[in-house]
C-alpha cells in the first residue's frame, strides 16, 4: 500500500506544473496570439507624449487656433451667405482643422504602434480571430469573471481613479485662488490658463499611467510564463517528440548496424586475403591492380564479427594470414571501403605477394 501511494504522490508530482517552458512551447504559443501584453502601455503612452506635445507645441496651437477664429470673424462673417461660399468656408475650415490636429494624431499613431511593438515585436496572425466554441461556454466565462485575473484588473481600475482623482484634487486645489478669480481676467488670459492646467494635469496623470503600465505589463509578463509553464512529463515528451523515442533510435540504429553488417559480409567473398590476429581481429583486404591504385579494406571486425569473417574466407578458399600488428593497426587506422594507410604498404605488399605466389603454386 505504501508503495502504491508513493508512485501515486511521483505521478502527481511529475504532472505538476513547475518547470519553464520550453522555447518550443512559447514559440508556438507566440503564433497563437498568446503572448504577454499590457493593452494599458499604448494608450498610457499616448496620452502623457499627446499631452506632453501639446505643452511643448502651446504656443503653435494657440498661434493657429487664434488664426482660425481671426480668419473667421474678420472675414468669413462679411461674406455673402451663398453655396459657393459656404463650399469655400467650410472647406478651409476642414483644412485648418485638420493641419490643426495632425500632429497630435501623428504622435497618437506612433505611440500606438511603438507600444504595441515594445511589448510583443512584430507578430502577424488570424489564430485568435478564429471562432471557438469554448468560448461560449457559460462555466468557463463564471470562471474568468470570479478569477485572480479579474480580481487584479478591478483593483488596477480602483487604483487608477483614485491616483487620477488625486493627481486633479492637487491641481485643482493648489489653483483655487486663479480658478476663483477667472471671471476677471479677459477671455484670453482665461483660455490660456485653462489650456496650461489641463495639460499640465494631463502630463502628470499620463506619467503615472505609464509607470502603472510597466509594471502591469510585468505582471502580464509573470501570469504568461506562469501560464506556460510545463511538467517534468510534458517536457520528456516533448523531447521524445524532437528527438524520437530513445528505444525507437536504438532499434533503428541496431537495424542499420545488422544491414551494414549483411552488407560487409557479403563483400567477403571478393577478399584476396584476410589477416588475423588470429581469435580477435579479422581485415579482409582486396586489390585489384586493373582499377585499384591500393588495395582496400572491404570488411574488418572482432571476436565474434572476426569469427564470421574467417569461416566466410574459409568457405570460399580465401587464404588467411595470421600477422597481429599488422592486424590491429590495419583495424585500427581504415575504415571499410577505405585504402590501407601509406605507412602500411611495404608489409601488406609482402602478404599480397605470398598470397599470389601460394595461388600460383595452386
Amino acid at each position: 500500500m505504501r508503495v502504491y501511494h508513493l508512485q501515486l504522490d511521483l505521478q502527481l508530482f511529475a504532472q505538476e506544473k513547475t518547470e519553464k517552458a520550453t522555447p518550443r512551447k512559447k514559440r508556438e504559443a507566440r503564433e497563437k496570439g498568446q503572448v504577454a501584453k499590457s493593452p494599458e502601455l499604448p494608450g498610457a503612452l499616448i496620452l502623457f507624449f499627446t499631452f506632453l506635445a501639446m505643452d511643448t507645441l502651446g504656443g503653435l496651437f494657440e498661434d493657429r487656433l487664434y488664426s482660425l477664429f481671426t480668419v473667421a470673424f474678420n472675414e468669413y462673417m462679411l461674406w455673402d451667405v451663398t453655396l459657393s461660399n459656404v463650399s469655400v468656408i467650410f472647406a478651409q475650415l476642414i483644412v485648418q482643422g485638420i493641419m490643426f490636429v495632425a500632429p497630435i494624431l501623428a504622435v497618437a499613431l506612433i505611440l500606438g504602434v511603438v507600444g504595441n511593438y515594445i511589448q510583443v515585436g512584430f507578430l502577424l496572425t488570424g489564430e485568435p480571430l478564429k471562432m471557438k466554441l469554448n468560448k461560449l461556454n457559460p462555466i468557463q466565462g463564471a470562471k474568468q469573471i470570479f478569477s485572480m485575473r479579474s480580481l487584479v484588473n478591478l483593483i488596477k481600475s480602483i487604483l487608477k481613479v483614485i491616483i487620477i482623482g488625486v493627481v486633479v484634487w492637487i491641481n485643482l486645489w493648489g489653483a483655487r485662488e486663479k480658478l476663483l478669480s477667472l471671471s476677471l481676467m479677459p477671455l484670453e488670459d482665461v483660455f490660456r490658463f485653462a489650456g496650461k492646467l489641463t495639460t499640465k494635469i494631463g502630463v502628470q496623470i499620463g506619467a503615472v499611467l505609464v509607470i502603472l503600465a510597466i509594471i502591469d505589463y510585468m505582471y502580464q509578463r509573470y501570469e504568461h510564463n506562469k501560464q506556460l509553464r510545463m511538467s517534468k512529463q510534458e517536457i520528456k515528451d516533448e523531447h521524445k517528440r524532437l528527438e524520437g523515442d530513445p528505444l525507437i533510435k536504438s532499434r533503428i540504429r541496431e537495424k542499420q548496424r545488422r544491414m551494414a553488417m549483411m552488407r560487409m559480409m557479403q563483400e567477403v567473398p571478393k577478399a584476396d586475403v584476410v589477416i588475423t590476429n588470429p581469435t580477435h581481429y579479422a581485415v579482409a583486404l582486396q586489390y585489384d591492380a586493373t582499377i585499384m591504385e591500393e588495395p582496400r579494406v572491404i570488411a574488418k571486425g572482432v571476436d565474434y564479427i572476426a569469427l564470421k569473417i574467417r569461416e566466410i574466407a574459409k568457405e570460399h578458399d580465401i587464404i588467411t594470414m595470421e600477422n597481429r600488428p599488422l592486424a590491429r593497426a590495419l583495424y585500427e587506422r581504415t575504415e571499410i571501403g577505405q585504402s590501407i594507410p601509406v605507412d602500411l604498404f611495404q608489409a601488406v605488399a609482402e602478404v599480397l605477394a605470398y598470397v599470389y605466389k601460394v595461388k600460383g603454386k595452386r
